[in-house]
């Protein structure tokens, strides 16, 4: 069942795709692991592997949606009849993701709520995070995301996310350039004397750290650098397939997909320097925690620092996170919905309706597994984690590398890729990357997820330490 909805031209499309893309992991993962790989280090791996695998999994995911004009679930089964069950690995992952992307969506309103009605102090209240979390009454504000999620999809893609998308896109990009020019204003002197400042953070994260790298060390950075493009490019989830479908056959999908990439690596970019410079000056790279400790934790204790200038710049900040958490739980909706509109034949109000009821149910169990249904789990990758991470291990770092592996596979020696090189150069478009194209998903693609599989399952790091004894 073709869908008869879909965005209304390129812009839309850009904008939608983008909004997609960018996430949170953007806003707090990227910072986090630029600062943590050398910085200016990862930065040259990251836009690298944007310009080489990203642009390789965007190209697919997008052509495969458009060439088809389905969904995951059918259009792999239109590719191959025997590849279906690739379509429902595909549906599986946003599946799993929508069970908590709203709960983290719901952390962040809990946070613009508190620079709005005080002045942050509450924020940097001792254990102010982990004490949120673990009262249930935690619960309300993802349940009140998850609504504003479900009503945008409600509405459609024309009227509902592209309409969203065309608003909250151009206000991000504004705030985070704002926020990223502010941050390089700031400087403080330390108890001895010392004088630090934005632009010294600004050099601490362009410059790239070469001090003790090695083989290994190497690799590790290169396998974040392509997790955090798994996080942040919306791929091998569905999404880019579905909102493919959704797209004109008069769009040039080679600027589109170039588009794409430039939005989502530049605010990733701009959102290092929007957060290591203001960290580096309060808090020196110390406060770089990983996960949400940096977002929740070190940032607002940075804002709290920065005097009244702190709220303003606090709920600018939060409001961003929060936009980019909408635009991406937004997508990830619209595409399980697609795939049940396609899967059981019904329309789009009643669908979206249906699942907002099991995902409001889904986000309260999610959100009381840090209170009433909590769990400790030892994780394959050898972390410990909650319900949500739980579901964030299986869907981005077993699921995501396992189907990109499978795709790469299918397209590249089995279908072949001048099946997706006809759909880039359709109406007599030129595609600039053809032979890069190629090269990465036939040779370059497989060994690649193979190795970020292993590296997701605990295999690699036991590999390397047996080949290290044996050499």
């Amino acid at each position: 069942m073709k869908q008869k909805s879909g965005f209304s031209g390129q812009i839309g499309f850009v904008l939608a795709a983008a909004g997609s893309a960018v996430g949170v992991g953007n806003l707090w993962r990227f910072p986090y692991l630029a600062a943590k790989d050398g910085g200016g280090l990862f930065l040259i791996i990251y836009l690298v592997l944007v310009l080489t695998v990203g642009f390789t999994l965007l190209t697919t995911d997008i052509a495969i949606g458009r060439k088809t004009g389905k969904s995951a679930i059918y259009a792999y089964e239109s590719m191959r009849k025997k590849w279906k069950f690739l379509g429902v690995i595909t549906f599986i992952v946003p599946v799993i993701i929508m069970t908590y992307y709203a709960v983290i969506g719901g952390w962040i309103l809990k946070y613009i709520t508190i620079y709005i009605l005080g002045s942050g102090k509450e924020a940097v209240a001792d254990n102010c995070f982990t004490n949120f979390i673990t009262s249930p009454s935690s619960v309300w504000y993802g349940i009140v995301f998850m609504l504003l999620t479900a009503i945008i999809v409600y509405n459609g893609v024309e009227k509902g996310i592209e309409r969203v998308s065309k608003f909250i896109m151009p206000v991000l990009l504004v705030m985070v350039v704002g926020i990223a020019i502010f941050s390089l204003t700031l400087k403080t002197t330390l108890d001895d004397g010392t004088v630090r400042t934005g632009l010294q953070g600004l050099k601490v994260y362009l410059t790239p750290d070469m001090s003790g790298i090695t083989v290994q060390k190497f690799l590790q950075v290169s396998l974040d650098a392509m997790s955090q493009l798994f996080f942040s490019l919306s791929v091998s989830m569905g999404i880019m397939i579905t909102y493919g479908s959704y797209v004109k056959k008069d769009v040039n999908l080679n600027k589109a997909v170039s588009q794409i990439e430039i939005m989502d690596t530049g605010v990733a970019f701009l959102a290092g320097i929007m957060i290591i410079p203001a960290v580096f000056v309060f808090s020196g790279l110390d406060g770089m925690s990983a996960g949400p400790g940096l977002m929740f934790v070190s940032l607002p204790n940075v804002f709290f620092r920065m005097g009244m200038a702190g709220r303003i710049v606090g709920l600018l900040f939060f409001l961003l996170a929060g936009f980019a958490a909408l635009t991406s739980c937004i997508s990830v909706l619209e595409s399980i919905a697609a795939n049940c509109m396609e899967l059981f034949h019904t329309e789009r109000k009643k669908t979206t309706g249906v699942l907002s009821i099991i995902y409001l149910i889904a986000t309260a169990v999610i959100a009381l597994g840090y209170s009433i249904f909590y769990v400790e789990v030892k994780l394959p990758n050898g972390s410990t984690g909650q319900l949500l991470d739980i579901m964030d291990y299986i869907s981005n770092s077993f699921l995501m590398p396992f189907i990109s592996l499978l795709s790469a596979i299918l397209i590249g020696w089995i279908i072949k890729p001048s099946w997706i090189v006809e759909e880039m150069e359709l109406n007599g478009k030129k595609f600039s990357r053809k032979k890069l194209y190629n090269v990465m998903i036939r040779y370059i693609m497989p060994v690649i997820m193979v190795i970020l599989f292993l590296q997701s399952t605990g295999f690699l790091d036991v590999l390397i330490s047996k080949i290290q004894k044996f050499i």
